[in-house]
């Protein structure tokens, strides 16, 4: 329930999802999230490290850890489902 409360907060999946490729400073990940608000992103990115999926590098980004790459691993299914469940409810099925 802890996972599903934290990965249902706004903008906490977009957040993992621009980070699993790799690492980037606050402000290039805060236009890669659509302009969200510093606040909010400053918000998340101490939720996602205190639950130990994101931390910050030496040189002041952010990047997946292990367990964060696990958990985006581990979401990319329900991806998958979420498309085809889109294109049934636009009738492209």
């Amino acid at each position: 329930m802890a996972a599903l409360d934290l990965f249902g907060r706004r903008w906490t999946l977009r957040i993992v999802w621009e980070l699993h490729e790799g690492a980037h400073g606050f402000r290039p990940l805060q236009q890669r999230c659509d302009n969200m608000s510093s606040s909010v992103l400053r918000q998340r990115l101490v939720e996602l490290t205190t639950a130990g999926l994101v931390d910050q590098t030496p040189e002041g980004q952010y990047a997946l850890t292990t367990l964060g790459q696990e958990a985006y691993e581990a979401l990319r299914p329900l991806a998958g489902w979420s498309e085809r469940w889109a294109s049934t409810l636009s009738g492209g099925d």
